[in-house]
């Protein structure tokens, strides 16, 4: 089972790039909206959760305490991929954000 829950994460996770990257080759298309949110990034480490709800796709107020919650409880993140181990953040919410998200 966790060996088919890391392929799917990485399958989703290659998805996630391969948009990004349709989306930056169209990002000097649209409009300049468009261009802020993509910079957009955000310290898993650091930031508040209403920084995290800001700026991370698919992450509300709910979502973004779970992820300080469980930084405080199980200390800083050490990749991306951990944080499929906050409750309401799956493979999918990763690869959209995979990006914006720094450590």
């Amino acid at each position: 089972m966790k060996l088919l829950t890391s392929i799917l994460l990485m399958l989703t996770m290659t998805m996630g790039m391969s948009q990004a990257i349709s989306a930056k080759t169209t990002h000097s298309k649209g409009s300049s909206k468009q261009s802020i949110q993509q910079e957009q990034q955000v310290n898993l480490n650091k930031a508040g959760v209403s920084e995290l709800a800001q700026v991370l796709t698919g992450v509300g107020m709910k979502k973004a305490q779970a992820i300080v919650e469980y930084r405080q409880k199980n200390g800083n993140f050490k990749a991306v991929e951990e944080l499929a181990s906050v409750k309401g953040i799956g493979p999918a919410t990763i690869a959209k954000n995979y990006k914006r998200i720094l450590l």
